[in-house]
């Protein structure tokens, strides 16, 4: 039997010796080796979303690969691909790593400079237990297989954007679409999600970041079963335990959550932390809001550019919706898109306060009518991300229902009319705006 390998090495004279060693394991195929944390995810995910048989057996991961530390992407390859086998290769040979490796889901150890006979062993090993997986999962034993559910991350250019009210209503709109969803709020020092849907609870993110082993029992302790349907977990009431919550252990929680979750929704609040960074790196979209006014968009421009600074996320890789939108601001969303470098968001939201008052001050952001413009915008847009079911058959007699998925924009999507870059007024606004 072949085994196919998939080597994570970010330094060239390592993944060169990597290969080498690995292209003269008898019934061996060593893919390319990938460049960093965020690749390797990826590649496995396309894999998987082919086809489960596609994944390789066995992954190895170098000790420098970055930028999530290696046995952080040990855990979630084995938290999210649960049939591969992970060997670390590191330098550090004490028992206290390998303890740590093997509690993070690594199969074997291999240490630095590499041996060809110790390499063999633990590929042979770790290929062999993959194969022992595989066969009892073939039996129809239901063990999560697939690449996870999707993440999505909600941050604003600055606060009062209206970031809360969009990443309930996606996690809503996902829910009623027949999706399992956990709304999760990660701004930990000032998150409203609770209130916003009149929920008070004493578990929060917090009781999660000391956990080491997240199983299914602790994550329904924590979360909150919300009348929608909703899975919540809440930010602290105190925000000073905010720092409690570090990068590790939100990494951890994110894939716990993803692993139980079709849909994770995340309101990251409009303050970069170490957690929320986590977040938005780990997400497999990125979602900015933005009002289309210069001070948002000067805030947006310099978290993006943040973003890229700390590798957290490139600027084409995040997705932009403007929020508050009027067909005559200068500010239209193809210059938004210009002066941030971002994809935009076909859908913007009108701005239409008086929809969202009564239920935003009542706590009830739940009953939002189904004719409010900006609930159609919002559900538009979450078909738009790929996050709902979209119906495969018409209502009869063409009826639609209330909520909006893609394709489904009526005249809420960006305008056709709006003025464009090459606009005198809004050739003034970049200038303000960059």
């Amino acid at each position: 039997m072949t085994t196919r390998i998939l080597p994570a090495v970010g330094d060239v004279d390592a993944a060169r010796s990597v290969t080498t060693l690995l292209s003269q394991l008898p019934d061996a195929e060593p893919a390319a080796p990938v460049g960093d944390s965020t690749q390797l995810i990826d590649t496995l995910a396309r894999l998987a979303g082919e086809s489960l048989d596609e994944l390789p057996e066995v992954v190895l991961v170098h000790e420098r690969i970055g930028p999530v530390p290696a046995l952080e992407l040990i855990r979630e390859v084995s938290l999210r691909f649960p049939a591969i086998g992970v060997v670390l290769i590191t330098a550090d040979v004490t028992p206290g790593l390998f303890s740590s490796a093997m509690e993070s889901g690594a199969r074997g150890v291999v240490t630095l400079p590499l041996s060809y006979e110790e390499l063999v062993n633990r590929v042979q090993s770790a290929a062999q237990w993959s194969a022992g997986v595989r066969r009892h999962l073939s039996t129809g034993a239901e063990v999560f297989t697939g690449p996870g559910g999707a993440v999505v991350t909600v941050s604003g250019a600055k606060g009062g954007v209206g970031t809360t009210v969009t990443a309930v209503q996606l996690a809503l709109a996902a829910q009623a679409s027949g999706r399992n969803v956990a709304l999760v709020d990660m701004d930990l020092q000032a998150g409203d999600v609770g209130s916003y849907l009149d929920v008070q609870f004493r578990r929060s993110v917090v009781d999660l970041s000391t956990i080491n082993d997240i199983t299914p029992r602790v994550l329904s302790d924590v979360v909150f079963t919300h009348g929608t349907g909703l899975s919540l977990l809440l930010a602290p009431g105190e925000g000073e335990s905010a720092e409690e919550v570090s990068d590790r252990s939100a990494r951890q929680i994110v894939s716990a959550l993803r692993t139980r979750y079709e849909v994770v929704v995340i309101d990251c609040g409009s303050q970069l932390q170490g957690a929320n960074a986590a977040a938005i790196e780990m997400a497999d979209t990125a979602l900015l809001v933005t009002t289309p006014d210069v001070i948002a968009v000067r805030g947006a421009k310099r978290l993006v550019r943040m973003w890229d600074r700390l590798q957290i996320r490139k600027a084409e890789e995040t997705v932009t919706l403007v929020n508050r939108f009027t067909r005559n601001t200068e500010i239209q969303p193809p210059l938004v898109e210009k002066i941030t470098g971002t994809r935009m968001a076909e859908t913007a939201v009108p701005a239409n306060f008086k929809e969202l008052q009564a239920v935003v001050d009542a706590g009830r952001l739940h009953e939002l009518d189904s004719k409010s413009t900006v609930k159609q915008a919002l559900w538009a847009l979450a078909g738009e991300l790929g996050i709902v079911k979209v119906p495969e058959k018409p209502e009869k007699n063409g009826a639609r229902s209330g909520a909006k998925f893609k394709n489904d924009r009526g005249s809420i999507g960006r305008p056709r009319g709006g003025r464009r870059d090459g606009d005198s007024r809004n050739r003034a606004t970049t200038k303000g705006a960059s």
